[in-house]
């Protein structure tokens, strides 16, 4: 069983002006006989913010996974991308290359041609894969199904396990 924390970076919801559907959105795409939603969090488009709970969630708690939701745009406190690198030691960018270029070409929900201009990052700290997903909840399902199915093999990878 993977185990997983969503992070969603939000200052509306941080600030309980709207609810955090985009990473309920996440919680409801993963399977449960591979995933275990061990926590869910929410702060504002913060740097500091985002770094200090994607280290927590590595390495206090120990996830294996770490999905993001929001802040990967171009908007000035659009800064998830810069606080997931800060982090991670190393980068796995084929998860978030073919989100965006799926996007671009079949996704409407994801900005059709605007997809590319998602600065979402993959890495990795420790033993915890951290994956940036975009703030809209249609944009997060259809990225997610993009990727689900390669997570429990990375995650394998990830720790130890062979090809």
């Amino acid at each position: 069983m993977i185990r997983a924390a969503i992070l969603t970076v939000s200052d509306s919801c941080a600030l309980g002006k709207r609810k955090d559907i985009s990473g309920q959105a996440i919680e409801d795409m993963l399977p449960r006989d591979k995933f275990q939603i061990c926590e869910k969090r929410i702060v504002p488009d913060d740097r500091d913010a985002i770094a200090n709970e994607l280290v927590y969630f590595s390495d206090e708690a120990g996830f294996d996974l770490v999905f993001t939701t929001g802040g990967t745009g171009l908007g000035p406190r659009d800064v998830t991308p810069e606080a997931t690198i800060s982090v991670c030691e190393r980068i796995v960018p084929g998860l978030t290359e073919v989100m965006r270029a799926e996007g671009f070409r079949n996704k409407p929900a994801f900005g059709g041609p605007n997809a590319i201009l998602s600065r979402g990052m993959a890495g990795i700290r420790k033993n915890t894969l951290v994956i940036n997903l975009p703030g809209s909840p249609k944009a997060v399902r259809e990225c997610l199904e993009l990727i689900v199915d390669v997570l429990p093999h990375a995650v394998e990878m990830m720790l130890g396990g062979g090809h």
